[in-house]
């Protein structure tokens, strides 16, 4: 399996990940380079969850097994859209994604 994402530390390009979360890493990553991107702090979003700065860091961290639930809930604060594709992998006929799109991770 791969996911495509921003690198981090390279403006809106994003390095491989090497955890075994590739995934959870991936969207982590999108979610911490949108709020970057749109100004957003970390306690601005648990003000808008209302919880905790230190739990929207547990959820940021990419190492809590998050669920859809509190995905859509951090992604609602944001005031932004998560968009989820899926191709077959070895299809040669689909295009790459888009110049700031690079593969995150393989899973099996």
């Amino acid at each position: 399996m791969v996911f495509y994402g921003r690198r981090e530390g390279a403006g809106d390009v994003r390095a491989p990940a090497e955890s075994e979360t590739c995934l959870a890493s991936a969207v982590m990553n999108e979610i911490a380079w949108f709020m970057r991107k749109n100004g957003i702090k970390r306690s601005q979003l648990a003000d808008e969850m209302s919880v905790s700065p230190g739990r929207v860091t547990q959820i940021l961290s990419g190492e809590e097994n998050v669920t859809l639930r509190t995905l859509e809930t951090v992604v609602t604060a944001l005031g932004a859209r998560l968009e989820v594709r899926m191709h077959p992998l070895h299809d040669s006929t689909l295009p790459l994604p888009k110049g700031d799109r690079q593969p995150v991770g393989r899973l099996f």
